[in-house]
């Protein structure tokens, strides 16, 4: 395995590791993302398997010791089972999730104390960036999961939303919501809800223009209309 580097938004980079043994033969990619600012922010932290991957690609962007803030989708492994190995290889971070994440699952495996955020927070990164913390349980899974967009470059971070096979862009201004049917059907991951499109819909109301993917590759362009989409089906 290797993970390659892109960047999909100014300051953002998309740290993707391919792994073509899951689900082949399109295989599967795991997105980590590196927000730069003053406080620098990294969003999932991969597999444990996965660390020195990831860590390594962060060294060619910055020292991983200047990681401040570590968040992610929601509790489980691919997301957050890196989670101590960073908080050691980056001693001033701080883990930072929703209040039913830190409650359920968080204060108890962080090695230290997470940052509760509320829904609607910003945490200011430095440098013109800044996150939002959105709530968004059960979307597409996960009863603690959430969100963060960053407001200056409109980039919704966005967790398992849009989940895909496949490597075959890093950035791609085509159509996301027919992959991630097709991905659905295989998978079944969502967990369907009364709420879920009403969830994705506020998403879309934010009008992101860059979609960074948890699996598959990063969208450019309206992704309100793919929100909406999405939100449809």
């Amino acid at each position: 395995m290797e993970t390659t580097i892109t960047e999909i938004a100014d300051g953002i980079f998309r740290l993707s590791t391919f792994v073509p043994q899951i689900a082949p033969p399109a295989g599967f990619t795991f997105n980590q993302f590196l927000v730069l600012g003053d406080e620098p922010l990294i969003f999932h932290t991969g597999l444990k398997t996965m660390f020195n991957f990831t860590h390594g690609a962060v060294s060619r962007i910055l020292e991983p010791t200047d990681i401040r803030w570590i968040s992610f989708g929601h509790f489980e492994s691919d997301e957050c089972g890196a989670l101590n190995h960073w908080l050691a290889a980056a001693p001033q971070a701080t883990a930072m999730q929703g209040q039913i994440c830190c409650d359920v699952s968080l204060n108890d495996f962080a090695s230290r104390a997470p940052r509760t955020l509320a829904d609607g927070e910003v945490v200011e990164l430095g440098r013109g960036k800044r996150v939002r913390f959105i709530d968004t349980p059960h979307t597409p899974h996960g009863w603690d999961a959430g969100v963060l967009y960053e407001e200056s470059t409109r980039t919704l971070l966005c967790g398992d939303l849009f989940t895909q096979l496949g490597n075959d862009h890093t950035l791609t201004e085509g159509d996301i919501v027919g992959p991630a049917i097709a991905a659905e059907e295989l998978f079944k991951y969502s967990s369907l809800n009364p709420a879920m499109g009403t969830t994705i819909r506020g998403l879309a109301d934010l009008a992101p223009h860059t979609l960074a993917l948890m699996h598959g590759p990063s969208f450019s362009g309206d992704g309100g209309v793919a929100l909406r989409a999405g939100g449809r089906v």
